[in-house]
């Protein structure tokens, strides 16, 4: 005994794929039964077109529908055009082909699923549309359509409707029972309808094909089907089971939804923003985005906006329009764009006089609380929007940056400067030293730094004093200057502006070289004189380090009057003579060569 059944719906349903198999004993198979109207043929009779009243088709495998036609014209100027009816009653093209145009229509059900084979001669041929991987929802009524150069055209028609489930060769005879998610189906007027159909075969045999015709509603789209076959056998009961099927109902939406699917959270201006829209209807619709009153443009019922601003802010409505019932059903969402306008800080520039006071206001429009500081140079100087200087000196001169951010939103920032320029007279940077002493005829550089605002303009006193460099930078100037000493000299360096002046004396003291050398032989002289002096106390026993032990109480009077006579003359010896004449040992002399001789004031006893 075999079981082998097939399944279609009314033009609501579309079936979903069930088992397809060969009908051996104890397998199931499912196929298309493709039922035809007879063909429709041409009004004026210069093109006719036929089409098989049936055709079966396994699910999953391919069918192919015959489209045959004849014409008074040739055929190689026909128009060729296959379309499937929709649900709703509309016809969808999904192929054209004329004497220079052949196409394949995209977006389809059966785009890239169908090829058209074309061929014919003497006025006949046919165009047979193939349909690869069929599937349930590939039962709907097929139309081909041919027309001439003349404009005598025909079209004929395809329909899929009919379900089945039949056992062969089975006996006693075996019962059929269509089910429902698991609860048997009934015949019920106008909704269920269960029609048997026994066979008597030569071999005594029965073969039980039963028909089941619904119609599908949209609660039925989860609803899981199949045929249960019951039979006697030797041992006693049998059955068997058709595979499990769900079938896909098209059902109009009657509610229509729209959210934001990018970016989670909230928007800011400049961010791209991705609408996206869902009915409850099988399948999705064809939506239409309005902003307001504009119309927008979407794509795949997605409504991409780029760069948005508050301007994008209000109420999105996605809507469809039901066909079936010719409503309309709308969805909608309410979207808004934070925004924060640029800083605004004011006075935005300003000039203060030095020991002045400021204050100073940032704002930044947002529609979020907003963070507002200060800053100066990468530091931070203040928070809120108020900068308050007091006592200003020319160090608080300069840029001031007020920023102002979105703590609830990242990357969300505006900023504005403010100006700040301080006026007063000049300052002048105290030099290292102003005293100098330099030779005669040598050149002295010198430098002078000044300060204010506007900037200092500095002059050099005398006036052979020449300029070498002046250089300004902010409320900085520094001048370099040179000189050639002649004598004894005050250089006046000068820096003055609207506001006043500030100047630096340098005093310069000019040497002569000659006297240079004279205090340097002064000083060797000296040297010479502090060196016999020591020497003869060293010989005297007055410093330690002489033989033997001195008596340091011993009475001076040997020392009231001392001589000593120097002499230039090297073969002469320098003699150190006491009170009492002794001349002194030749070891003990010491050989001098100054130029000149110097006699301390005699003594008593000289």
């Amino acid at each position: 005994m075999g079981l082998h059944g097939s399944f279609s719906a009314p033009y609501k349903a579309d079936s979903v794929p069930a088992h397809s198999g060969n009908t051996n004993e104890g397998q199931l198979c499912y196929q298309f039964i493709l039922k035809g109207k007879g063909g429709k043929q041409a009004v004026k009779g210069e093109v006719k077109v036929d089409m098989e009243g049936l055709v079966k088709g396994p699910v999953g495998k391919d069918v192919q529908i015959p489209c045959l036609y004849t014409t008074d014209e040739g055929i190689g100027s026909l128009m060729i055009e296959w379309f499937y009816l929709k649900p709703t009653g509309q016809q969808i093209r999904i192929y054209y082909h004329d004497a220079t145009v052949l196409r394949m229509e995209l977006g389809t059900q059966f785009t890239d699923r169908i090829q058209v084979a074309r061929e014919g001669s003497k006025g006949a041929g046919h165009a047979h549309l193939n349909i690869n991987k069929t599937q349930p929802r590939d039962e709907v009524d097929f139309i081909c359509k041919v027309k001439s150069l003349t404009g005598s055209s025909a079209e004929g028609r395809t329909q899929l409707r009919i379900g089945s489930c039949e056992v062969k060769n089975g006996y006693p005879r075996p019962n059929i029972t269509w089910y429902k998610d698991n609860q048997p189906l009934v015949n019920i007027p106008n909704e269920v309808s269960v029609v048997p159909e026994v066979t008597t075969e030569s071999s005594q045999l029965f073969s039980v094909k039963s028909e089941l015709s619904l119609k599908v509603v949209k609660e039925d789209k989860d609803s899981e089907f199949y045929c249960e076959v019951n039979y006697m056998t030797i041992d006693g009961h049998g059955m068997m089971e058709s595979d499990r099927i769900k079938i896909m109902v098209h059902y109009p939406a009657d509610k229509v939804s729209v959210w934001v699917e990018s970016p989670k959270g909230d928007i800011k201006e400049g961010d791209t923003v991705e609408l996206q829209c869902h009915s409850n209807g099988n399948p999705q619709p064809t939506f239409s985005f309005k902003h307001e009153t504009t119309e927008l443009e979407s794509t795949n019922n997605v409504l991409v906006l780029r760069n948005v601003s508050r301007l994008n802010s209000g109420l999105y409505e996605c809507s469809t329009f039901n066909l079936e019932d010719f409503v309309e059903v709308v969805g909608n969402a309410t979207l808004f764009v934070h925004y924060l306008d640029a800083a605004v800080v004011s006075p935005n520039s300003h000039s203060l006089f030095k020991g002045g006071e400021l204050n100073a206001s940032c704002n930044a429009l947002s529609s979020l609380d907003t963070d507002i500081y200060w800053m100066k140079d990468k530091m931070m100087m203040a928070t809120g929007n108020i900068l308050s200087l007091t006592d200003v000196e020319y160090d608080t001169a300069g840029t001031y940056e007020c920023i102002a951010t979105v703590p609830q939103m990242v990357n969300m920032t505006s900023s504005a400067a403010l100006q700040l320029i301080v006026t007063g007279p000049p300052e002048m940077q105290k030099p290292q030293t102003t005293s100098i002493e330099e030779t005669l005829n040598s050149m002295v550089d010198l430098t002078c730094t000044a300060r204010g605002f506007p900037i200092p303009t500095v002059t050099w006193t005398p006036s052979q004093v020449v300029l070498v460099s002046s250089t300004k930078k902010e409320d900085w100037v520094v001048s370099m200057a040179r000189v050639k000493v002649t004598s004894d000299m005050d250089v006046n360096c000068t820096a003055s502006n609207d506001h006043g002046r500030a100047e630096v004396l340098f005093s310069i003291k000019a040497k002569s070289r000659g006297v240079i050398i004279a205090v340097v032989i002064i000083c060797l002289l000296l040297l010479a004189v502090l060196g016999s002096v020591l020497y003869f106390l060293y010989k005297k026993g007055k410093i330690c380090g002489r033989s033997g032990k001195q008596d340091l109480t011993k009475e001076k009077t040997s020392k009231d009057n001392i001589v000593v006579e120097m002499k230039s003359d090297s073969t002469e010896d320098a003699v150190l003579l006491a009170v009492n004449g002794d001349k002194k040992p030749p070891g003990e002399q010491v050989e001098r060569r100054h130029t000149h001789t110097h006699t301390y004031p005699p003594g008593p006893h000289t």
